[in-house]
């Protein structure tokens, strides 16, 4: 699946800013169900010469904060300012586990993430691929991975942390997402890190730490990289609350600035 599309796939109206400073943009995507909503945070000091764009991926629908706020929690570290990154929170209308329904065409997550919200930020603060990174956990760790396995050409980099990546069935509502077995095997990590392994073991490309819920997940996942041969940042140790906001994303965030450069 290519990375971008037209500009009239999708509709764009704002820029509003937030009360905490980001940018909120509203969008009506044919890959959701409802109105979209794209948070942008941007650094003080920008280099158009040499953008860098963290996309930080929700695990609940809408603005949901059971889990906190990625966008915020990167606020409150600093993380724009320090590293020099553009972040990014997109929304999206059901449980995001970032494939595409194969036969909903409002329930396309992948294609709303390459189709829209790329475009999107391409649009506003052009930069090149490769300095594009994907930050998650749990199902946005899931997606992180996915994501750039899937369509290594659309971005440079991925971390996640505490995700089930290892998963050979859906579970956790997923199954309603990916529709069938077949589809979720196309989005399946263990097998997509084998399938890329080749353009993988090139440079140093993906970040895993863990872990609160996923232990064994994250674990089995460093280690099939390792016979994989394909160089990643890793740590078992930051086993905290499965949250945005528990001290594991400045540890994470520095592998994926690192991993941009």
């Amino acid at each position: 699946m290519g990375e971008s599309q037209s500009k009239s796939e999708f509709e764009m109206g704002g820029p509003e800013r937030d009360a905490d400073g980001a940018l909120r943009y509203r969008v009506r995507s044919p890959y959701q169900a409802g109105e979209a909503l794209v948070r942008i945070l941007l650094p003080e000091k920008e280099d158009a010469t040499a953008r860098r764009v963290l996309f930080v991926l929700p695990v609940e629908p809408g603005l949901g904060t059971q889990w906190g706020d990625g966008l915020r929690t990167l606020q409150g570290l600093d993380a724009h300012n320090r590293f020099g990154l553009i972040v990014v929170a997109p929304t999206f209308s059901d449980w995001p586990w970032y494939s595409d329904h194969p036969t909903d065409p409002a329930l396309r997550q992948e294609s709303h993430m390459l189709r829209v919200v790329v475009p999107l930020v391409e649009r506003l603060h052009p930069h090149e691929p490769p300095r594009r990174g994907l930050l998650g956990f749990s199902k946005s760790g899931w997606g992180a991975f996915s994501l750039l396995l899937r369509n290594p050409d659309a971005f440079g980099a991925a971390v996640a942390w505490d995700a089930p990546l290892m998963w050979k069935r859906p579970a956790i509502g997923m199954e309603r997402i990916t529709g069938t077995q077949a589809n979720f095997e196309r989005y399946q990590v263990s097998r997509l890190l084998a399938e890329r392994a080749d353009v993988l073991r090139r440079s140093k490309r993906l970040g895993l730490f863990g872990s609160d819920g996923f232990p064994d997940d994250t674990r089995r996942a460093h280690a099939l990289l390792d016979r994989l041969g394909i160089p990643h940042d890793y740590s078992d140790r930051l086993c905290v609350a499965h949250h945005w906001a528990t001290g594991w994303m400045d540890t994470a965030v520095k592998s994926l600035s690192d991993m941009l450069k």
